[in-house]
């Protein structure tokens, strides 16, 4: 049975931890294997983790890296950045990463999606999902190179297209509360939530444990990321890892207000 899933981010570029705002200003955290090492002691539903410069910079995974957070990790594990073809993809499987989050490629290359689909199950290949207000009229817009190129496509209209060509789950990042700790969009949430019918999971916004219960008890079934929430703490954000305890937890699960 499918449930709930709160999952910490981890955004990582040329082997150090970063945490970003609107996909901008990257801000240096610390080590990436020390992060994911107190994650496992607390128990974490699953985790993500993005190269944020290795598709912008057309470059390789850094595959040493992310076979270290393999290695270390004892929960789920997604892993997204650089992946723009099937022997890359292919690798990352090979290392022990479940899931595959695919941004740039699921657009330019469907493809590759699509086989990647038929090679390791829908399962595996997560459809990255950017979205952020454009234009005088702020509709959204989907984006793809870390937020810099634009698709022309909505989010429902893109939200099809990830659909057709096989993922088996959607990663929606919001680029305009990306670090922001405002609070989720949950107009943009619900449209896109009763339009597919694979699982989703949301990133950007989360600011509280409420706002991540809030979403629980609406939508019941959905996974909730969030980056500064769980590498922040204080309003001051002094670094300090954490995640909630197995108390916290049943309360934000059990979609009850």
């Amino acid at each position: 049975m499918l449930n709930s899933r709160i999952i910490p981010t981890l955004l990582i570029s040329e082997g150090d931890l970063y945490k970003t705002v609107n996909f901008k200003s990257p801000k240096y955290i610390g080590d990436p294997l020390n992060t994911v090492r107190i994650l496992n002691e607390k128990e974490v539903d699953e985790l993500i983790v993005i190269d944020i410069t290795a598709t912008r910079n057309n470059t390789s995974p850094d595959w040493e890296l992310i076979e270290y957070i393999s290695r270390e990790c004892r929960m789920p594990l997604c892993y997204g950045g650089g992946l723009n073809s099937l022997e890359r993809i292919e690798k990352l499987i090979s290392l022990g990463v479940e899931k595959a989050a695919i941004g740039f490629a699921a657009f330019k290359y469907p493809e590759i999606i699509e086989e990647a689909v038929k090679s390791f199950g829908r399962q595996s290949i997560v459809g990255v999902l950017d979205i952020k207000k454009t234009g005088f009229k702020k509709r959204y817009q989907t984006m793809v190179l870390n937020g810099s190129l634009k698709t022309n496509m909505d989010a429902i209209e893109y939200a099809r297209h990830l659909m057709n060509i096989g993922v088996g789950e959607i990663l929606l990042q919001n680029i305009d509360l990306d670090g922001r700790m405002e609070g989720f969009d949950i107009e943009l949430i619900s449209n896109l939530y009763e339009t597919i019918d694979i699982p989703l999971t949301v990133l950007g916004g989360a600011g509280s444990l409420n706002d991540i219960k809030n979403l629980i008890d609406k939508f019941k079934i959905i996974g909730v990321a969030a980056g500064s929430l769980f590498v922040f703490k204080g309003k001051h954000k002094a670094v300090l890892i954490n995640y909630p305890d197995n108390d916290q937890k049943k309360i934000l699960l059990s979609g009850k207000n």
